[in-house]
């Protein structure tokens, strides 16, 4: 194709460019032009067919029209839109003192709100709330709580490790040891926050989510003050009494450890689809705090005691909203956080 060729292809297209005479006939004139087998872009597969010492000016030809193009498709479509706007000014009827579109207000998300919710009840209980470091070492979130290199238990913690042997906490435990070495014994606090699990996604399962640990420290400690207390805690933040069990679970930082069931508020015990006609519902894990953790944490476990208990703030989201996907809670879809408003 020779060079007179190309100037009556560029002048053929910015012409089909001022033609248009809205953003419709502009996006056309584009696709006609510009797409995949418009006029400008099939310039590009002629190159082969150029002698080769041609080719380098043919294809610097070639850009400068789509170049030229490019600039008077963008130079229409802003003067189409100057236009448009003027038109408006220009209309007789459109009243520039009304007032504009007022914007939306944001809304607490649920998860904000429970935690909010649970803070205040535990403040109310003689609680510290305290927040700890998302990055975590090795030793405060495994060792320090009885959890060795080679223990089975840190199979079950799908972890994310930074290239300087640090990690993303995967639970809020690592709390217990640093408020352990800070407060000054007799104490209680919960730690609320985020943490993190390397773990395929779906329904149930996020590799980001919410946790919420307690921890009451004292010279003596039993499982009847663990018992009392996580009936008060969960009959605050259902609103309403309720029958708690602990049966025996196994958690490395705790000895006795227990799982904390509630009595299911959808049958009253009697058996339904959601306990899974057992009459109760998991809730949490809990137990009194191993002499090995009070020791790593530099508490004479002669002298003090303890218990804790571990519960999912995600989960407990889910049951209180009727939230069937965890995927919703850390996606942030607005269409679903105003349904919270």
């Amino acid at each position: 194709m020779e060079q007179s060729q190309l100037e009556e292809v560029k002048s053929a297209a910015l012409a089909q460019v001022m033609a248009a005479e809205d953003e419709s006939a502009l996006r056309d004139a584009e696709v006609a032009l510009l797409g995949k087998k418009g006029t400008v872009s099939l310039l590009s597969r002629g190159i082969s067919q150029v002698p080769p010492k041609e080719r380098g000016a043919f294809g610097r030809a070639v850009n400068d029209v789509k170049k030229a193009v490019v600039e008077a498709l963008t130079h229409a479509r802003e003067g189409l839109r100057e236009a448009a706007i003027q038109s408006e000014l220009d209309d007789r009827s459109f009243d520039v003192t009304l007032p504009g579109i007022r914007p939306t207000g944001g809304t607490m998300h649920p998860l904000s709100q429970v935690q909010e919710r649970l803070e205040e009840t535990f403040i109310a209980m003689g609680y510290h709330v305290l927040d700890y470091l998302e990055v975590e070492d090795e030793f405060h979130n495994f060792e320090a709580l009885n959890i060795p290199a080679d223990h089975p238990a840190r199979d079950m913690h799908d972890t994310f490790w930074t290239k300087d042997r640090l990690l993303l906490r995967t639970h809020t435990s690592p709390g217990q040891i640093r408020a352990m070495r800070t407060l000054e014994p007799p104490f209680r606090a919960v730690f609320p926050g985020k943490v993190f699990r390397y773990e395929a996604i779906d329904a149930s399962h996020e590799h980001t989510f919410h946790q919420l640990e307690g921890l009451m420290i004292d010279r003596h400690v039993s499982v009847a003050h663990l018992n009392s207390s996580m009936q008060i805690m969960l009959s605050q933040i259902f609103g309403q009494e309720l029958t708690i069990r602990l049966r025996p679970g196994y958690f490395p930082f705790v000895e006795p450890g227990f799982e904390c069931d509630v009595q299911c508020m959808i049958c009253g015990g009697a058996g339904c689809r959601v306990c899974k006609h057992s009459g109760w519902v998991e809730f949490l894990g809990c137990g009194l705090v191993h002499p090995n953790v009070l020791r790593s944490a530099g508490l004479d476990p002669d002298e003090w005691q303890g218990w804790a208990f571990g519960l999912g703030l995600s989960r407990l989201v889910m049951m209180q909203y009727g939230i069937d996907d965890i995927r919703h809670i850390m996606g942030g879809d607005l269409r679903f956080l105003r349904q919270f408003a």
